[in-house]
């Protein structure tokens, strides 16, 4: 640890020692987290401690989006921000959040939704992406548009105490739409602004998709592919549901998959 080689500073080692400790990590894997770039989706409840967590273990790139400002009613769960920034935008109070936590990541902000128009051009820059939003519409947009582009991604959703995750990777397992096939039509789905939500479950799943950012880039463990992680905080209870295999009926990575572009199914995702 005392050998600092072309690529890695000083401050470097000093900032990052208790997880370069770990062999999964060393002086390699920090390179290559700093050469990393990852994409958050949402600047919410999961998105928050993702975000402080890939500042914290210094991932070289984050980028953030949304287009929601932040409300007094965001803040038991949306960890990032700060009483002071209610009414500025949830993308920049994140960035500011993030320099404060480490000041040598590069955060990019994208103060703006995401749609059929400008999402292919977002996530071409980017390593891997986290589905950390609230709403089924861009949920599936962002399934599509990565499973089309063959960018991995990570995504969780959260309802009261309870929480789950599931990772896709190209060409390994399936993806979100072929567990859930179609978006919800409005009123058959609950909403956490409907029936609420605790804000530790939010943490506990905004964690596992920064671990699971973390394990793509390192090329460490095992991720969530072909797997659902379901989480119960009043039980404190957890499973893995295991879906092997790609549905043959996927509207998008199926073999007669007939999404082949997201501007082919716009008018569901607005």
């Amino acid at each position: 640890m005392k050998h600092i080689s072309e690529g890695t500073s000083e401050m470097d080692v000093e900032r990052y020692t208790r997880q370069m400790l770990l062999p999964e990590v060393g002086e390699a894997g920090q390179k290559k987290l700093k050469k990393a770039s990852v994409l958050i989706v949402g600047a919410g409840g999961l998105g928050s401690p993702a975000a402080l967590y890939l500042a914290g273990a210094g991932i070289g790139k984050i980028g953030i989006a949304d287009a929601d400002k932040v409300d007094l009613t965001n803040l038991h769960r949306q960890i990032l921000h700060q009483t002071k920034n209610v009414g500025k935008n949830k993308a920049e109070s994140a960035k500011e959040g993030l320099y404060q936590l480490n000041d040598e990541v590069q955060v990019v902000t994208y103060p703006y939704r995401l749609t059929p128009d400008n999402i292919s051009g977002i996530i071409s820059e980017y390593d891997f992406i986290l589905d950390a939003v609230d709403n089924f519409e861009t949920k599936f947009l962002i399934n599509d548009a990565c499973v089309i582009a063959k960018k991995p991604f990570c995504h969780a959703g959260i309802l009261k105490f309870q929480g789950q995750a599931m990772t896709y990777v190209p060409g390994q397992g399936p993806c979100y739409r072929c567990i859930f096939e179609e978006i919800p039509k409005p009123g058959t789905v609950p909403t956490c602004k409907e029936v609420g939500v605790i804000g530790m479950t939010a943490g506990i799943l905004g964690c596992i998709q920064a671990m699971e950012a973390l394990k793509y880039i390192l090329g460490a463990g095992n991720l969530l592919v072909g797997k659902m992680f379901l989480f119960d905080g009043l039980t404190m209870e957890s499973r893995i549901a295991k879906f092997p295999k790609r549905s043959s009926a996927c509207r998008v990575c199926g073999p007669r998959s007939n999404i082949l572009d997201v501007y082919d199914n716009r008018d569901e995702y607005l």
